[in-house]
């Protein structure tokens, strides 16, 4: 007897075992459709497709068995996927039919006056200030959300009002941040990944007595119409390139322009430590101290080049595990997501590497010079729109098939080209926009023919690196941000050259990113991710306080 996790077999549902062995609750995990019958209260921790999660519940005969034990009273806590099957259906997967214990449907963002997926952090309003009970829920705090499907409040119908206990805008959408009726309490952001705002909300519902737990008072029906600016805040990332160093030891490192070793001095003074990779820190501690400092998310990208499939690379999974353990926001995993053959001929696909890191506690996955590929050959399937036609088998499609698009980050890498239009007769001749020497030039065209066909593939996320400014400080490629930001509907993470707080301002107020990320400032602490977002409050930049 006692608390149980329901795990339908997709998505990091590790997170969430980590959380709640850190707020010091103990759990089992619901192994058979008996265990239901064992469990005094559950969590349901979806990560993932609608689609793919109904699907697993039913593979695994629990489906029934949840929807029993819901209507048993007994105590319920969805997260994202979890409280969305709570709905009859989704337009995600279309086909598939959910619990339908809330009378009305999954529907999804437009994306006309902002990207989709909603990928950040978030508020949360109540729908009755006065009430004091809140479970645990902070309406001055930011939570992480990460979908692109949503239930929108519904005021004017009462049997779905009653069940809606706060909601959260996004661009000029209004839709449910939590449920809570009865024995039912559920958020579409994610506790497990909101810091410590969200361990409050986990740690608030597990304290309370189960009767407690079992007996919430539906919330009062109050109209609620979208305010001109929503509280959705820009998201400052803090990325680890993570490489074994001569030694086989797992170092962060940081190259200039891509180049991760020491350069050789002049003087003969460096000669003893030339060409060595540089050592800037160990992975999971660098990890734990900015989560401290108020990272908004985290990136281990794994720049080692793989002799064996990275399945077998358990220094890089443990590394995984490790973070994953100490910090309590999202974790973007990179290096590796293909489809590979192991040394003795067996092969493992893209979607097996991904579901290894997903298993170990990342959140989302990196992928880059497979996305190159599957866009050149999407393009040799003709398509109205001029991008071609995806065959469902890239590492893009099948990731997001499986765990939803926005688990699927595209590394893109562009190098500034510059080319005559008169004389030129390369790839993508008619796509090229023939910059001046301080344009974007040829290098930024052909990233947005590839960003574009990544988004349509399936991605859900663009990390927009420049190999030009990489390492050097002057400030992120506002031309290039910008060209890209325009060229998708998919949130886009701005990379490379950041050296001063004033970077990210300039690259917030002047492209509109969602995002920037640098590694080598946060490093070499040049720069404090508390200074950077003390500077973009100051410019009325929206941004979350840890």
């Amino acid at each position: 007897m006692g608390l149980y996790l329901l795990d339908y077999g997709a998505g990091n549902v590790q997170s969430l075992a980590n959380t709640l062995k850190k707020l010091g609750h103990e759990f089992q995990w619901i192994s058979s459709p008996a265990d239901f019958h064992k469990a005094t209260s559950l969590i349901f921790p979806g990560v993932g497709a609608f689609g793919s999660a109904i699907d697993g519940l039913i593979s695994r005969g629990l489906y029934e068995p949840l929807r029993e034990y819901i209507a048993s009273g007994k105590p319920y806590f969805g997260i994202c996927i979890g409280m969305q099957v709570l709905f009859r259906s989704s337009l995600e997967s279309p086909s598939s039919t959910g619990l339908g214990i809330i009378p009305s449907d999954i529907g999804v963002f437009t994306n006309v006056d902002k990207s989709v997926p909603h990928m950040g952090w978030n508020s949360v309003e109540f729908l009755d200030p006065a009430e004091t009970a809140h479970e645990g829920l902070d309406p001055s705090a930011s939570y992480y959300f990460v979908h692109s499907f949503r239930a929108a409040y519904e005021w004017e119908r009462p049997e779905v009002a009653q069940w809606a206990h706060s909601t959260t805008q996004y661009g000029q959408e209004v839709f449910l941040a939590t449920v809570r009726k009865g024995n039912v309490f559920a958020c579409q952001f994610h506790p497990e990944k909101s810091g410590q705002a969200g361990l409050r909300v986990l740690d608030a519902w597990l304290r309370s007595s189960e009767s407690e737990r079992a007996t919430s008072l539906p919330t009062p029906r109050v109209a609620r119409h979208p305010k001109p600016k929503d509280g959705f805040t820009k998201r400052i990332i803090a990325c680890m390139d993570v490489r074994s160093n001569d030694d086989g030891d797992l170092v962060v490192t940081k190259g200039d322009q891509y180049d991760v070793r020491e350069r050789t001095g002049t003087d003969g003074v460096q000669a003893q430590a030339a060409g060595a990779v540089r050592n800037l820190g160990k992975p999971v501690a660098l990890a734990a101290r900015y989560y401290e400092e108020g990272a908004d998310e985290l990136c281990l990208m794994n720049i080692t080049s793989f002799r064996h499939s990275p399945l077998l690379d358990q220094p890089m999974l443990a590394v995984v595990r490790a973070a994953a353990e100490t910090v309590y926001v999202p974790l973007t995993i990179g290096g590796g997501i293909k489809d590979t053959v192991d040394p003795d001929g067996t092969p493992h696909s893209a979607l097996e590497v991904a579901g290894l890191y997903f298993r170990a506690g990342a959140d989302k996955v990196s992928i880059a010079t497979e996305a190159v590929f599957a866009v050149e050959k999407m393009r040799t399937r003709p398509s109205a729109d001029g991008l071609g036609e995806g065959d469902g088998t890239s590492a893009i499609e099948t990731i997001a098939q499986a765990y939803g698009r926005q688990a699927v980050v595209v590394s893109v890498d562009p190098r500034r080209v510059y080319v005559d239009p008169a004389t030129y007769d390369g790839p993508y001749k008619d796509e090229l926009v023939f910059g001046k020497p301080d344009g974007p030039g040829e290098g930024a065209r052909q990233g947005v023919v590839l960003v574009k066909g990544v988004e349509k593939l399936g991605a859900g996320e663009i990390l927009l690196n420049s190999i030009d400014r990489d390492g050097t400080g002057l400030g992120y490629d506002l031309d290039l941000v910008a060209l890209v930001r325009r060229s998708v509907r998919i949130p886009v993470v701005a990379s490379s050259g950041a050296g001063r707080k004033e970077h990210f301002v300039e690259v917030f107020e002047k492209t509109g990113v969602e995002a920037a990320l640098a590694a080598g400032i946060f490093h070499r602490r040049e720069v404090g991710i508390d200074e950077v977002k003390e500077a973009l409050a100051a410019a009325n930049i929206n941004v979350r306080t840890a």
